[in-house]
């Protein structure tokens, strides 16, 4: 089994799961309803529920988010839709691992 896998299950499956989890918290839907294609807009996630899903993000991968949320247009920290953010975030984490 390589470090990537445990249980049978790759990083990526589990920081999937994880961010859906979080999305699927914050906009009170199971995680099954929150697709791969879909917006923050579109689940009814608002900017203040932008801001504790970063805030969530960050603590469940020990990581730090670049965004503002004054310009989150402007951030490094891609959110235009939910497969986005699960590649932002392995992104995130492989430079840690790497750095």
């Amino acid at each position: 089994m390589t470090p990537e896998t445990r249980r049978g299950v790759s990083m990526s499956e589990t920081v999937r799961d994880k961010v859906i989890g979080i999305i699927a918290e914050q906009a009170v839907l199971e995680p099954g309803d929150v697709t791969m294609e879909a917006t923050l807009e579109d689940l009814g996630i608002d900017s203040l529920g932008l801001v504790e899903s970063i805030f969530a993000i960050e603590e469940a991968f020990d990581i730090q988010v670049p965004f503002n949320a004054n310009a989150p247009e402007d951030s490094a920290f891609d959110i235009s839709s939910v497969a986005a953010i699960i590649a932002a975030v392995e992104g995130l984490l492989a430079e840690q691992k790497g750095g």
